[in-house]
């Protein structure tokens, strides 16, 4: 049944999960690797004090990057049909499109990332957003709530 998997979504799925893998690499390695992917010095020098805030909000970021790879292998008829797929799917598409074009005013609320940090993700964002848009037109019919 491969076929009939949407290969959008599946690639969604791997790229939201590529990035929860990536936050929870920076709790490994630690401090550098806050730095390179452009975290931000203070969330660097937090986490090589042994501040909770830093693992504690990359907990939650890899979390919902875990759970957006889930849904979106849900809609690509991966695994089992999850609940409100096709609404979480949609709002997952937008979130994923609005981080992606409209950094700049959420940049004043977050001062010590970097802009290089701020450009890559947004572009990371709006691709893996319009990916995801392209694989939720595909299947919108078929993730509806009622039978197909």
């Amino acid at each position: 049944m491969a076929s009939t998997n949407n290969k959008f979504l599946v690639v969604g799925a791997a790229l939201s999960g590529v990035a929860a893998l990536m936050h929870l690499a920076c709790l490994v390695v630690g401090a550098p690797l806050f730095r390179l992917l452009g975290a931000g010095e203070q969330m660097a020098q937090l986490h090589s004090a042994g501040h909770w805030y830093p693992t504690v909000i990359t907990l939650v970021i890899a979390s919902v990057l875990a759970g957006w790879s889930a849904y979106a292998l849900s809609g690509a008829g991966v695994i089992r049909k999850l609940p409100l797929q096709r609404t979480i799917l949609a709002a997952i598409t937008i979130i994923y499109i609005v981080r992606g074009v409209a950094f700049v005013p959420v940049m004043a609320y977050f001062p010590g990332n970097s802009v290089t940090f701020w450009l890559v993700s947004s572009c990371i964002c709006l691709l893996i957003g319009l990916v995801h848009l392209v694989g939720l037109r595909q299947s919108w019919g078929r993730l509806s709530g009622g039978a197909a």
